[in-house]
């Protein structure tokens, strides 16, 4: 290929046909690469399979490239994993709303049947937004392409299970986890989200068991009140000190049960006195456990009242039973106020149905061990986050972190290696990474596989070692891997568990670095959403204004601040840029066609130098030496725009008119040639890793014009050699 400099740059002419050129001469593969440099990898975060291509996903991708660009121009032997997550949850509710749509439900179909559906979907729908990212440039390897259920990454998955399970670290107990009824199943604490609700106060009059009055206590959740086995108060609270130990009697349910002290009662919250639901909110449970009270599960894993809510509220929903509680209440006189009220509720962060804490026999990973070497990474700075800052919420997440729940009960992801004896007790089972030939229990039956799955972020913990393990030759050249660029919301739900993997695993850390990159918001500063209409797809903006002018836009806006307000004003601004440069590279080109000299790495200038020249050539050391250091630093923003500063201002305003003159000059034109070649190549090297579609069509016309043939460049910019400080 070589640039057609008689019109002007067109990126839908050049983008797509150079995109192919880098996959046809191998250059994403280290393997296909002469270079001995040391390895330097990165993995991709990976995307769901139900995902398209965000602003968030192309920022990141756009930081990786630059990095793995430059590395490879460094010469070292740059690799860049690509690759997709199953997502659990995600994916089987995307795929039973289009079964939906055709009158087909999941039970209908049996498990087998619906996995066969899923695998359709995903072979159909799975890989758009890796030829998304092929489309904003990203130099990933795809021969190594993972994806988290391909037969080799389960085989992990499961070694893995097992592992923890002979240590002792996983275990199984019924105990109150959070639950979604819409999905039905458990989440650990970091899958909820929480929304600001406007709700309602209730005020309730529970009469004390033995003397005359009441005590009353405020709820937002007058249905849980059908489980209660204790009213609560601060010990420090006088207005209760002579109650503590005295009993009342629970409406509705004719219930005894004591008034308790606890010091993790706010005094503040309503009257002081709490209800104590052990079976239905996580403090109550801890509190409960504590003080031996009894658990009674009203609430079904349905979302409907279970029948020891009583007669009365058996079957109902859960709004359905708040309603009708209030209502008995109110016939027996027992609400003494209702107030306005705001709070949070949390809730499912794939459906946004409300969480239900409930008792469920679950899975569970033991964290303290885990949790301890994790932050000694960090504490001792074998891990380190850019910025700074973003370590304090690893550790305080690891500081205060409680026993994982792994265990999903959906149908899509990881089933458990656990192996159960048909003919016997459900505690009789096995932990096993293949299916047992013979049941160890009672000798004859085949042994029945766990319905359950893996939470989708255990499978995705072991990513940055389990990609490079499908070939150990992989694992011991590219492990482990250098930087990873991820987004502060999965600081705890991912790159803390990447890091307690590895080092479980691996006794290596996984990275050396985390770049927290910025989180990208609307104009106006609300949060970018597809569903909400505030979102903006960057295909869309690919579209509009090309690869390079979309990552210019991403980048000139990646400052030092961690929120930036989306303006597609730079996208035009580097729209601009790139014509700028187009031009310039044609002034160049077509000044340099008689030069008897080619394009070095360091070339050597006469003693007949001008002012001009030298000041050209002393601000090209400085850029050089500044992008270098501001992109090891990832400083990716001011490094764009110190490269545009000095390209479009030094160079094209500055430099160039000097040099129209100083072509004229026989004496003169030999050194201006030079130097006007030395600096457009370099400064083509620099914006390389930035904008890379644009950098090379021009550099494939460096040398044919520079030699005054046609003849086509075999040595393509992405592998040409960074430059140095002279």
């Amino acid at each position: 290929m070589t640039a057609d400099f008689s019109k002007p740059y067109d990126p839908k002419e050049v983008e797509g046909h150079t995109y192919e050129a880098w996959l046809k001469a191998g250059y994403f593969n280290p393997d296909q690469l002469t270079t001995k440099g040391k390895p330097y990898t990165l993995v991709i975060p990976p995307p769901n399979v139900t995902g398209s291509l965000h602003m968030g996903h192309a920022l990141n991708a756009t930081i990786q490239d630059i990095l793995i660009r430059k590395k490879r121009m460094e010469g070292r032997r740059a690799l860049w994993i690509p690759g997709t997550d199953h997502a659990g949850i995600a994916t089987q509710n995307v795929v039973e709303k289009s079964l939906r749509k055709e009158g087909i439900f999941r039970h209908e179909l049996g498990r087998e049947k619906f996995l066969e559906k899923v695998w359709e979907w995903k072979e159909k729908y799975g890989n758009i937004i890796l030829d998304q990212l092929k489309k904003l440039g990203a130099s990933c390897d795809w021969s190594r392409t993972r994806f988290t259920m391909d037969p080799k990454y389960q085989k992990i998955v499961a070694e893995t299970f097992a592992h923890y399970y002979k240590k002792g670290w996983i275990y199984r107990k019924e105990r109150v986890i959070s639950w979604c009824h819409r999905c039905r199943t458990s989440l650990s604490d970091l899958e909820l989200e929480y929304q600001e609700t406007k709700g309602s106060l209730w005020f309730i009059k529970y009469p004390l068991a033995e003397t005359a009055g009441y005590v009353v206590v405020a709820t937002t959740r007058p249905e849980t009140m059908l489980g209660d086995s204790a009213v609560a108060v601060h010990p420090k609270d006088p207005r209760y000190a002579n109650l503590v130990g005295q009993f009342v009697m629970l409406p509705l349910q004719d219930r005894k049960i004591p008034i308790i002290a606890d010091r993790r009662i706010e005094k503040e919250f309503g009257t002081g006195a709490v209800k104590v639901t052990p079976a239905h909110d996580m403090l109550d449970a801890e509190i409960g456990n504590d003080h031996h009270l009894a658990i009674y599960k009203i609430i079904g894993s349905d979302g409907k009242m279970t029948p020891e809510a009583g007669s009365l509220f058996a079957g109902l929903k859960i709004e359905e039973c708040r309603k009708k509680v209030v209502e008995e209440l109110e016939k027996q006189n027992l609400i003494e106020k209702i107030e306005e009220y705001r709070h949070n509720i949390s809730t499912c962060y794939r459906c946004r149905t409300p969480i239900e804490p409930l008792p469920s026999l679950q899975w569970f990973l033991k964290m303290d061990d885990l949790a301890r070497r994790a932050s000694i990474a960090v504490n001792k700075q074998k891990v380190i986050f850019h910025p700074d800052r973003w370590k304090k919420i690893y550790l305080s997440w690891l500081k205060n972190v409680k026993d994982w729940t792994i265990s999903r009960q959906i149908w899509w992801g990881h089933r458990l290696p656990v192996y159960f004896c048909e003919n016997k007790q459900e505690e009789n089972f096995i932990v096993a990474t293949t299916p047992p030939k013979k049941c160890p229990f009672c000798q004859n039956c085949e042994m029945r596989q766990s319905e359950e799955v893996l939470d989708t972020w255990f499978s995705s913990a072991l990513w940055p070692f389990a990609t490079l393990q499908y070939d150990q030759r992989d694992f011991k050249k590219f492990y482990p891997t250098q930087t990873l660029s991820t987004a502060r919301d999965i600081i705890n739900l991912w790159v803390a568990r990447m890091v307690f993997s590895s080092l479980e695993f691996t006794k290596k850390i996984p990275f050396q670095n985390v770049i927290i990159h910025a989180t990208i918001l609307t104009k106006d500063g609300q949060r970018m959403s597809k569903s909400l209409g505030t979102g903006i797809d960057p295909i869309n903006l690919i579209n509009l204004y090309g690869a390079d002018a979309t990552r210019f836009g991403l980048i000139w806006q990646a400052m030092k601040n961690q929120d930036m307000h989306w303006a597609e004003e730079s996208l035009v601004a580097g729209k601009k840029f790139l014509n700028k440069i187009w031009n310039a590279s044609r002034f160049v080109l077509e000044r340099v066609t008689d030069a008897k000299f080619k394009i070095a790495t360091n070339p050597k200038f006469s003693a007949r130098i001008t002012k001009q020249d030298s000041k050209i050539l002393k601000k090209l050391e400085v850029i050089v030496k500044n992008t270098d250091q501001n992109i090891e630093k990832y400083n990716f923003g001011p490094a764009l725009h110190d490269l545009y500063s000095f390209f479009w201002h030094d160079f094209c305003d500055i430099y160039l008119e000097v040099a129209k003159k100083q072509l004229e000059d026989p004496k003169l034109k030999l050194q201006t040639q030079k130097i006007l070649l030395h600096v457009l190549a370099t400064s083509l090297k620099l914006l390389h890793p930035f904008i890379p579609f644009v950098t090379e069509e021009i550099w494939s016309a460096l040398i044919p014009a520079q030699a005054g043939k046609s003849t086509t460049q075999k040595r393509m910019l992405i592998i040409e050699s960074w430059p140095k400080k002279r």
